[in-house]
């Protein structure tokens, strides 16, 4: 891959998004991950005056916020902290949640924690006339790797044809930090738990699954969780029409 190529190309087709929207520029929120730091850096080389970088934790890891603030510092972006711990809480306890009871890795309230994030960045969106960017890679959205209607709520995926090893060879081009393209990829929805812990399978595995060449009791793990979220990846669905319906 032409990295310096990629980069000018994925500038300009946000350019090109935006300006076809009416849009007038870009927000996206940062993780402190590789991928949402390549996504800012491209954001911003499209638009110098007109990005905006959310960074919204909730009950997060420190090292992600850490990350999220070096990759604000070193790429040069326009952001915007918003800690959103307290509405999490009372969201949470308002739907009947005992935080003493729920389990370490409650999945209903690690996808609630996307969905707030995903209502704050279309808040900004809103107010500025911007378009919302995701930071979803080719090896993420094979799997469906994603909450529905939380981070997989957005507007542009300008990562969506990269695997994961595209991503970080970008963000050596881009200049992000080198301890944000070591760390190891985590949603940062539950501490301490990598995307490999949960998966149970790393990302050179999968792209080697998506070049043919992986083995069969890692190609059946991976399709079955292509089979299970494929119900993210489509619009929602429509009954077929009925005669009772001819007007």
């Amino acid at each position: 891959m032409n990295a310096e190529r990629v980069a000018g190309h994925l500038v300009d087709w946000l350019r090109s998004q935006v300006q076809a929207a009416g849009a007038g520029g870009l927000v996206f929120g940062l993780s402190g991950g590789v991928d949402s730091a390549v996504v800012g850096r491209l954001a911003r080389d499209a638009y110098l005056e007109a990005h905006l970088a959310l960074i919204l934790p909730i009950r997060s890891d420190h090292r992600d916020l850490q990350d999220a603030r070096l990759a604000v510092e070193a790429l040069h972006l326009s952001a915007k902290e918003i800690v959103l711990d307290a509405v999490y809480e009372q969201f949470a306890s308002s739907l009947g949640v005992s935080f003493a009871d729920s389990g370490a890795l409650d999945l209903p309230l690690a996808n609630l924690k996307a969905r707030l994030r995903m209502t704050a960045l279309y808040y900004y969106a809103n107010r500025y006339s911007y378009l919302v960017v995701g930071t979803g890679n080719r090896s993420e959205l094979t799997l469906g790797y994603f909450t529905k209607y939380g981070d997989g709520g957005v507007d542009l995926l300008p990562l969506g044809h990269l695997v994961k090893s595209e991503v970080r060879a970008l963000a050596q081009q881009l200049g992000v930090p080198d301890s944000i393209i070591a760390k190891a990829p985590a949603a940062g929805i539950w501490p301490g738990l990598t995307d490999e812990g949960e998966l149970g399978f790393n990302y050179e595995q999968l792209e080697e699954y998506l070049l043919g060449g992986t083995g069969e009791e890692l190609r059946e793990n991976i399709e079955a969780r292509r089979r299970a979220n494929a119900h993210k990846l489509r619009t929602p669905k429509l009954p077929p029409p009925s005669s009772a319906m001819d007007r």
